[in-house]
């Protein structure tokens, strides 16, 4: 019988790793210590056994945890977190490949390593946010509603005016090639809050997931259209093919989610996050059509955008009419927690989307190709 290490343990443990964070720690390598851990066989017996084998990672990740997010966010500490975070999350979600990768999706240690990371970065998070404020909305309903009004068509920023005017067609390969994280493998973590009991709201959750996935029909899943658009322009249409542009903010955004959709508690705060995401969509997808349109490409190098922005209108006023709004007569004293999951949202994809065009940026002042 193989005897796993137990909470009391790995209090003991956290004793000994807290003092051991370094000045300069080489991200890199330990991240790729924690890769290396992830293909043990029984990770957290191994651990058991030779604890000295999380040494170096875990003086990583000590330092990490004390400089990411302070007054300012120590852009590699939190670069390295979101990765480490990334590829413990993503063992929840099925990828078609050698199922030894999944040998420690339920390690004891693999789950405390992404608990820590929360709770630092979760709360930076929330101190983002007037949460206090928004527990004091007097009608959450209308709040909702104005949001969801005033985003439909948001203000044209620098950086959306640069995608639609000045973006080259190397900045559009890599447009998709940074945001294929998230494009190819589409809606995948919202099928995580789909179990459980029905009523309307479930109903037409589903209803929305099922658009996603094309209805069952592989050749009209909106991931397939994104891949038909990077295979046109030559692009590696392989799921996490290009992991290592994603920045930071990128990453903040997916874990969130997988954040979210895996704790039941945050159910609220994730269809509020949805319902935001919903409603703009449009909008930024019409941005990146204009870009396609100007570069003269074809039909299917921009058919995601079109599909999306066709969509994405029903499904907004779907999500504000048919979730947000009966989930907040629902549960009138956490009604706040949509509002809170809606603004966060909106914080982190500005974020990202403000990270993703300086990355492109600079690789077209480079002449970077990919």
């Amino acid at each position: 019988m193989i005897e796993t290490l137990s909470p009391d343990r790995w209090i003991q443990e956290k004793t000994r790793y807290s003092s051991t964070a370094i000045a300069s720690p080489d991200y890199k390598a330990a991240e790729q210590t924690f890769v290396n851990l992830l293909e043990n066989d029984s990770l957290d017996q191994q651990i058991k056994q030779n604890p000295e084998i999380v040494d170096d990672f875990e003086a990583a990740l000590a330092t990490a945890l004390d400089t990411a997010y302070g007054n300012t966010v120590d852009a590699a500490a939190s670069l390295f977190l979101q990765r480490i975070l990334y590829r413990i999350n993503r063992l929840n979600l099925f990828w078609f490949d050698d199922l030894q990768n999944y040998r420690n999706e339920r390690s004891f240690y693999i789950h405390w390593v992404r608990d820590r990371i929360e709770d630092v970065w979760q709360a930076w998070e929330n101190s983002q946010i007037d949460i206090e404020a928004l527990r004091q909305i007097s009608d959450i309903n209308q709040a909702l509603i104005d949001r969801a009004e005033a985003d439909l068509e948001p203000p044209i920023t620098e950086s959306k005016r640069y995608i639609r005017e000045e973006m080259s067609l190397e900045g559009y390969r890599w447009l998709l090639a940074i945001a294929s994280l998230d494009g190819l493998v589409e809606a995948s973590r919202m099928s995580r809050i789909l179990g459980g009991a029905s009523n309307e709201v479930h109903a037409m959750l589903i209803r929305v997931l099922m658009e996603e996935y094309g209805n069952g029909r592989y050749n009209k899943k909106h991931s397939t259209f994104y891949a038909n658009m990077m295979a046109e322009l030559g692009l590696n249409t392989k799921p996490e093919g290009y992991f290592d542009l994603a920045p930071w903010e990128l990453l903040a955004c997916v874990n969130h989610n997988f954040l979210l959709t895996e704790r039941k508690r945050h159910f609220l705060r994730y269809n509020g996050g949805l319902t935001y995401f919903e409603i703009v969509g449009p909008s930024i997808y019409r941005d990146y059509m204009t870009a396609a349109q100007r570069l003269n490409l074809s039909d299917t190098a921009m058919g995601y955008w079109e599909l999306h922005i066709r969509e994405d209108e029903r499904h907004g006023q779907w999500m504000v009419q048919q979730v947000a709004l009966p989930l907040a007569e629902m549960y009138p004293e956490n009604a706040w927690e949509i509002v809170l999951g809606y603004d966060q949202e909106k914080a982190l994809g500005d974020r990202a989307g403000a990270a993703i065009v300086n990355i492109i940026r600079a690789a077209e002042q480079a002449g970077t190709v990919l």
